[in-house]
């Protein structure tokens, strides 16, 4: 394993904890590789919905909850926990502060070099997930079967020496409704940050890593570890980047720089990030 990298701050989402299709081993193999001043829990960490139904909690989902108290420990780290939908079961308990370093919270501005972002998991611009439960249910249940798809299909592809292929991120990318939806949050979450006097948001929820630059405010997106194994991540200059998880804990070759990467200190690059 390479040396630990510290980081300023990194965000995480959507781990889904308690389901089978978390890969919880992997993001605490990351947090062990990398370390951070602040840690964010950007929302859905743990999988409420599929625990209360059909999922199952094993003791790689308490190693990661170790490892981020590890963090605390050995680095003083800050660890902000914002809630997401599938874990709504914390809006009981919310706003939440054990000791100096753990919070429980429902959003959070982020101070970053001379920027605010506003953090939030997303799920407040879902009429799904906020007005239509059940049907999110259904959705989420869809969800788990193309991933069980999925992992089978994988399984031959290895078999054949082929790439992992991400069934959902190709549907995705085919059906213009979804394209348009997910382009509509981007939007609606930015605007968002706008009425909150940011500069830009940090979010999680539809499970598409991105660093955008809608109209001069900063979208940007951790991803998630039940496909991508994405992070996002600010150094102590202030840059901005999305972080891929590997086997051998090295970072995915991005496809251009600007996609993947927002140098914050240099503005003249910032143009090239509108969609």
């Amino acid at each position: 394993m390479k040396p630990k990298r510290h980081f300023r701050t990194i965000v995480l989402s959507d781990i889904h904890l308690g389901t089978s299709g978390s890969k919880a081993k992997e993001v605490t193999e990351f947090l062990k590789t990398y370390s951070c001043q602040k840690l964010i829990l950007n929302g859905d960490i743990i999988d409420g919905w599929q625990l209360k139904q059909y999922g199952t909690w094993k003791k790689k989902h308490t190693a990661f909850f170790r490892t981020v108290l590890k963090q605390i420990v050995r680095y003083d780290t800050k660890v902000i926990y914002l809630r997401g939908n599938h874990d709504d079961f914390l809006d009981q308990i919310m706003p939440l502060r054990l000791g100096k370093n753990f919070s429980i919270r429902k959003d959070y501005v982020l101070q970053s070099g001379d920027k605010l972002f506003y953090v939030t998991h997303g799920d407040v611009f879902d009429s799904i997930t906020s007005h239509m439960k059940w049907l999110a249910h259904l959705g989420d249940i869809g969800y788990t079967f193309l991933l069980w798809i999925n992992k089978l299909y994988n399984q031959y592809r290895t078999w054949r020496g082929l790439p992992y292929y991400s069934l959902s991120q190709e549907i995705k990318k085919r059906f213009k409704q979804a394209v348009n939806y997910i382009s509509d949050f981007e939007i609606k979450l930015t605007e968002l940050a706008k009425a909150r006097n940011c500069d830009g948001v940090i979010c999680g929820h539809i499970h598409q890593p991105a660093i955008h630059n809608y109209n001069g405010m900063i979208y940007m997106n951790s991803g998630d570890w039940v496909e991508t194994l994405s992070a996002l991540v600010e150094d102590y200059e202030g840059n901005w980047n999305l972080i891929y998880y590997t086997a051998d804990q090295e970072e995915k070759s991005p496809e251009t720089l600007a996609s993947r990467s927002l140098p914050f200190e240099n503005p003249a690059i910032m143009p090239n990030l509108a969609l």
